[in-house]
């Protein structure tokens, strides 16, 4: 088994902006494992807000190389269990080690991931289209330029419902709203009355990560559903949002890869809640494992793609009417030559 690895920048159409960060570039790194005639992809993005970087990710897939190239691993969950300790701190790093295992593991099966994992491509959901925090004209212009049925809207400002009432004027499409922390309870419970008003579908991450007590006050009394993103961020996570969200969204590149993240779906399932797989602004590699464990979910967040300028991988193509994905087995998704 051999590893390797590569740094790419993905730059954006726009300028994307969320209530912490805003950035036209997006560095990547794309982990590449091969063996016996054989390859396997997987992707992770840098996020300044986790303190994740390409050096503090390589610097951990090289403390993992020996165990990695040893190959006395039979399945993806093996490898995953082996290097849980090293990647501790690193779940993003860890992501991309785990979702180039999946591809090199089922592409040795001969299928498609969504094939070994007994999945329906046809039960996928509908994934929604970003719109980033902007000037209400951009963010019209951004929504005017892609036609698609479900938005989700980028919030965390002093005029936010103001945002939605201009959006809203000039769409009829389902609409989803991510204040990524950015609000207090009070805010979040006022503003979901509003909002469902406004064909708002549901409110994604409204208060700070640690504000138990405020989300309690919120999921009893807001208008609308409310899932959980930065405080569900590990499996351990998951049963702590149980009667403080409706719903969570599942960060593979968060998680530490497909691996947990097909836990935390089915402990979310089984305690009642709904479940969405969200992206990072990766490329075709990440997008298209996301793409192969959607039938499992509620909701799904893979525009990742659709974002980027540039796509320097081919994987899945998304439509509003269906996913479309490659006649390979694996995730899919192949490097374009430049």
């Amino acid at each position: 088994m051999k590893l390797s690895y590569q740094v790419v920048d993905l730059p954006l159409k726009h300028r994307f902006t969320i209530a912490h960060q805003s950035r036209d570039v997006q560095d990547t790194l794309i982990v590449k494992l091969e063996d016996a005639g054989f390859y396997g992809l997987g992707e992770s993005t840098t996020n300044p807000f986790y303190g994740m970087t390409i050096e503090n990710m390589t610097e951990r897939l090289e403390s993992a190389r020996v165990l990695i190239e040893r190959n006395d691993w039979n399945h993806p969950e093996e490898l995953w269990e082996m290097t849980r300790e090293i990647f501790a701190q690193n779940p993003f790093a860890q992501c991309a080690l785990d979702m180039a295992a999946w591809d090199i593991f089922t592409k040795k099966q001969g299928k498609k991931l969504y094939e070994f994992l007994g999945l329906n491509p046809k039960n996928i959901p509908l994934t929604n289209f970003t719109i980033g925090i902007d000037s209400l004209d951009k963010m019209v212009s951004k929504m005017k330029e892609v036609d698609w049925p479900i938005y989700k809207i980028k919030l965390g400002t002093a005029n936010d419902l103001e945002i939605v009432r201009e959006l809203r004027k000039h769409s009829q499409a389902i609409f989803r709203i991510d204040a990524n922390c950015a609000w207090t309870a009070e805010q979040a419970i006022h503003n979901s009355a509003v909002l469902a008003q406004l064909g708002v579908e549901f409110m994604e991450q409204p208060l700070a990560k640690e504000d138990w007590e405020g989300m309690k006050e919120v999921y009893q009394h807001s208008k609308l559903p409310v899932m959980a993103d930065e405080s569900c961020i590990v499996e351990s996570d998951v049963k702590k949002c149980q009667g403080f969200f409706h719903a969570i969204n599942v960060k593979l590149v968060k998680a530490g890869g497909i691996t947990p993240g097909l836990r935390m779906i089915e402990e979310a399932t089984s305690l009642g809640m709904k479940t969405m797989v969200g992206c990072m602004t990766e490329s075709s590699v990440g997008i298209s494992a996301i793409a192969h464990i959607a039938p499992l979910l509620d909701y799904v967040d893979m525009d990742g793609a659709m974002l980027l300028a540039k796509d320097p991988a081919r994987g899945v193509e998304i439509t509003p009417e269906k996913v479309t994905f490659p006649d390979r087995p694996g995730i899919g998704a192949e490097l374009v030559e430049e």
